[in-house]
């Protein structure tokens, strides 16, 4: 089976690297070369790490040292864990069953690993795919055609695949923008890690545990206002009088290691994630804001689904094949629509700017109980791989 992979992110490595092991002979095609230390933090839930299991990719991930603390045994970082008010006053804790099952690495070391597990020359650089076809297996690179028995979209919430779809949603503004970085070396924290909330402003603080940068620290900055092309590094200086050790992680990352830039989400649903032999993933398909940090987790999911709907044909069947990519559809589009719709209500609440709106979600932060929080947030990482496609 040829397998036809447009982008080389996290989702198109992962799918890539899965079909390969399942004998599928793929191509991935990347417009870009990719910078080696490029992105910032990335926040594996229990699924994303079941999702890389189901891909083969276990055993490579503990050697690189993404293990959650649950999975090795550790000690769990809780107690200040948790959600803060620019003061420091901690509103509510993050429960430790939630603790265990996270592990923060950096973008790069994820990606690093995903292409150490695909076959040498899979992924071509500099080759731009414009289009494809009606029925899904030939596409457009560079001006030329290629067919293919699968084309996979993993091009962004920006897919020039997806766009040529009949009601691709386009995308919208999430009404708040967001700078993010990873300090240059290790910063003690003092265990103050989790989410501080502000009037339409939040900053994040996430130790990286595994890889070559544990130690250093993930940080984010969201800003509610217009949509600005280029978020402004005037932004972080609103964050100055915020408590420890807030002040020191942003003097701690290099300014042209921070990245800022739009929340962007899709416009609306997309009706389904197949259209003939070509299937969408990742952002792709359900681009969502990040307040569950379940983006990377949910391309992965992706990943593994469609790797073992596929990897039962044994070889090129096309019946078999459309059985599959109709699984994969039925599967992963009403989680994926519904993990995004949470993320885009949590981003409400979370970035919430007026006088009254901003007590009430403190009010509400100090009064959940914990236990209801833990089971809501250990919903959402609830997956496991599918059995074969019906029919094969």
């Amino acid at each position: 089976m040829r397998v036809g992979v447009v982008g080389a992110g996290i989702g198109g490595l992962a799918v890539a690297a899965g079909l390969q092991r399942a004998g599928a002979e793929v191509t991935v095609f990347e417009r870009a070369q990719p910078r080696s230390d490029e992105g910032s933090g990335l926040s594996l839930f229990g699924n994303g790490l079941a999702a890389l299991d189901a891909l083969g990719l276990r055993a490579a991930r503990r050697d690189r040292g993404i293990v959650s603390s649950g999975e090795s045994g550790g000690v769990i970082a809780s107690g200040a864990a948790g959600q803060r008010a620019p003061d420091g006053r901690l509103l509510s804790r993050l429960p430790s069953s939630v603790a265990a099952t996270v592990v923060v690495v950096h973008r790069s070391e994820l990606r690093h690993l995903l292409l150490s597990a695909v076959a040498p020359g899979t992924v071509t650089t500099g080759d731009a795919v414009t289009g494809v076809d009606a029925a899904g297996r030939t596409v457009m690179v560079s001006g030329r055609s290629q067919e293919f028995d699968v084309v996979v979209a993993a091009d962004g919430i920006r897919s020039r695949l997806r766009a040529g779809w009949p009601g691709d949603p386009g995308m919208r503004y999430s009404g708040y923008r967001a700078w993010r970085g990873v300090t240059a070396e290790p910063v003690d924290v003092g265990g103050v890690v989790g989410e501080t909330v502000g009037r339409g402003m939040r900053f994040g603080i996430a130790p990286i545990d595994g890889g070559t940068r544990s130690g250093c620290v993930y940080w984010f900055a969201a800003i509610s206002g217009p949509a600005v092309r280029e978020p402004s590094s005037d932004d972080l200086g609103r964050f100055a009088g915020w408590h420890d050790p807030i002040p020191a992680l942003l003097a701690a990352t290099p300014p042209p290691d921070r990245q800022g830039l739009p929340i962007e989400e899709l416009a609306g649903r997309v009706s389904s994630f197949r259209r003939g032999r070509c299937v969408l993933l990742g952002d792709a398909a359900h681009a969502m804001t990040p307040n569950l940090g379940q983006g990377g987790n949910q391309a992965l999911e992706d990943a593994a689904t469609l790797g073992v709907l596929l990897s039962g044909l044994g070889r090129v069947d096309g019946r078999g094949i459309d059985a599959a990519l109709t699984a994969y559809d039925r599967l992963r589009r009403p989680r994926t629509q519904r993990v995004a719709r949470q993320a885009a209500l949590l981003g409400q609440v979370l970035q919430a700017a007026g006088p009254v709106s901003s007590r009430l979600r403190d009010a509400a932060l100090r009064l959940a109980p914990e236990r209801v929080v833990a089971r809501q947030l250990l919903a959402v990482q609830r997956w496991s791989p599918p059995g074969p496609a019906p029919g094969l």
